[in-house]
């Protein structure tokens, strides 16, 4: 057996959970919008139909068949049904994303993620603001930035304000000044291509001739 199928055994807490048919856990483009309902049944709201028109606005594209049959499936189970939870990729594609280009029910998903989890909510409030840093050029608030980083349980965090600390003002100079080493890099990228083409082939001065003719 693999690791994978050793812990879907692990974790099945009764024999229903280890059943996986052709049709069962393929996505669906409810899957979305799934949080967004069950907040809405936990509100007391349980019409099919007012929530499907609340939801179009948002992107959905299915059936209103699909939405119908969610619901039935909330009334008849004997256990609670909700959404499954996104994947910790996802949620880092929500927080890096530009919050104003995030899809009205993503910026709903990560809103709801956040108020579980206090952690996380710290961590994106300071990928929003080093952002904001580096795109409107505004450096001197590096030092305040690294202030707040320090107060917050987040370890991680920590190591690479320790590793921006170090080289401050490079960073600072960096997240102000509208010149880059990009050309610099550029350059040693060329040189670079160049070597690995010959590798093994012709020494030094077959390279200095290279670089100065592709120059």
């Amino acid at each position: 057996m693999t690791s994978r199928t050793v812990k879907l055994f692990g974790d099945a807490a009764n024999p229903e959970d280890l059943f996986r048919g052709q049709w069962q856990g393929r996505p669906s483009k409810l899957d979305a919008f799934k949080p967004y309902l069950d907040d809405r049944w936990n509100q007391g709201c349980t019409n099919v139909w007012t929530v499907w028109e609340e939801i179009v606005p948002l992107g959905y594209q299915g059936s209103y068949q699909c939405v119908r049959a969610y619901f039935r499936e909330k009334r008849t189970s004997p256990n609670p049904i909700t959404a499954r939870p996104p994947s910790p990729r996802v949620i880092a594609g929500w927080i890096l994303r530009r919050p104003e280009t995030l899809p009205e029910i993503a910026h709903l998903r990560l809103k709801a993620v956040l108020v579980h989890c206090p952690e996380l909510d710290a961590l994106t409030t300071h990928i929003q603001s080093f952002a904001q840093m580096l795109t409107e050029r505004q450096g001197e608030r590096l030092p305040q930035w690294l202030d707040a980083v320090r107060q917050d349980d987040l370890p991680g965090l920590h190591t690479l304000a320790a590793g921006i600390e170090r080289d401050r003002d490079a960073v600072i100079a960096g997240l102000t000044l509208p010149r880059d080493s990009g050309v610099v890099e550029g350059h040693v990228n060329r040189i670079k291509m160049l070597k690995r083409q010959m590798f093994g082939r012709a020494g030094f001065a077959l390279l200095r001739k290279r670089v100065l003719l592709a120059s």
